[in-house]
Parts: C-alpha cells; structure tokens; sequence
C-alpha cells in the first residue's frame, strides 16, 4: 500500500551535481512547502545533488523532517564526453534501453538501479515516502508503472515538478500543475 510523492527538482543554474537553485527555484522550492503541507510522509529521500536536497530542504525544516540522501536517486547520466547530439542520442535510449554512450548509463541499467530503490522502500513497508530527483530518472521510474511515458513526456516536465506513484496500485498521477 505503498506511495512515492516524486518530485523533479526546482529550476537550477546548472546540470553539475552541486549546482545550485536559481532564485526562481528557491522560490520554488518554498511554493512546494506549501504545495505539500497537508502531506505526512515515513521518510524523506533525497538525490545527491545539491539542487535536489535545496529542493525539499524548506519542506523537511519546516515539518522537523530528516532528509536521506540515496544515490539511486542521481541523476542518469548519458554520458562522460560532450555530445552536441544529446537530445537526439537520450531520445533514442528511450527506445533501445540497452544503448550505452562512453562513460554513461543505458536506460536499462537506470531503471535496475530505480527499481532496486522502491524494493528497498518495500521492504521497510513504508506507507508514503516522498522522493527528489532528476528529470530522466522520474521519467524512468514513471516507465516503470506507465510504459507509455517515454521521450515526448520527458520533454514535457517542469521544474518542478510533482507525480504521485501508488505502487501498489500500479497506478501514476500529475499532482503539480506547472
């Protein structure tokens, strides 16, 4: 009976994982304060990067919670080198799963990682436990219970942004209208 409130983070200054929120994002980031009051969570998970944990930071002081930073939760990255092509390539590992870039994550090994994450959240049966993350990896924990949620929808979120996961009914829903 399991629910995963997934957030996107704010808007950021960057893509590096101790990129900062913009001031728009900070603003953001205090709107989900309030976005989320009426919410009660088990636990509170963080990716690693800084534009994720300052996401939700208002969120946890306010409501006395400790943030769990969870390295599942990075990021994917596509690859190592620069690649002027990489909307194009990102496109196309939504469809080849097991394509793989130099130095980067196929979509496959992304989703293995994201699955071992809410197994792991299974298995201390919690009830509500709300995520911070990337853009790619929401979009492929979405798959996960949407296989239809692909490239175009990638494409389509915000910063933020606010999805309720209901595991045990295999079932996803838009919570923040951007």
């Amino acid at each position: 009976m399991m629910k995963i409130i997934a957030v996107r983070h704010c808007k950021a200054e960057g893509q590096e994982s101790d990129a900062p929120l913009t001031i728009e994002g900070e603003q953001q980031a205090r709107e989900l304060v309030e976005f989320l009051k009426d919410k009660q969570f088990d636990r509170v998970i963080s990716s690693p990067f800084k534009r994720a944990i300052d996401t939700i930071k208002p969120f946890a002081e306010k409501n006395g919670l400790h943030i769990k930073i969870d390295e599942r939760l990075a990021e994917r990255i596509l690859s190592a080198e620069s690649d002027p092509n990489w909307r194009k390539n990102l496109e196309r590992t939504y469809k080849e799963e097991h394509l793989k870039f130099p130095g980067g994550e196929s979509t496959y090994e992304a989703k293995q990682r994201i699955m071992s994450f809410i197994k792991d959240l299974q298995s201390n049966s919690y009830e509500s436990v709300l995520i911070v993350t990337h853009g790619n990896l929401l979009s492929l924990l979405i798959n996960l219970f949407e296989p239809a949620f692909g490239f175009k929808e990638w494409e389509l979120l915000s910063n933020p942004d606010v999805y309720l996961i209901d595991v045990s009914q295999n079932a996803v829903s838009k919570l923040w209208a951007s």
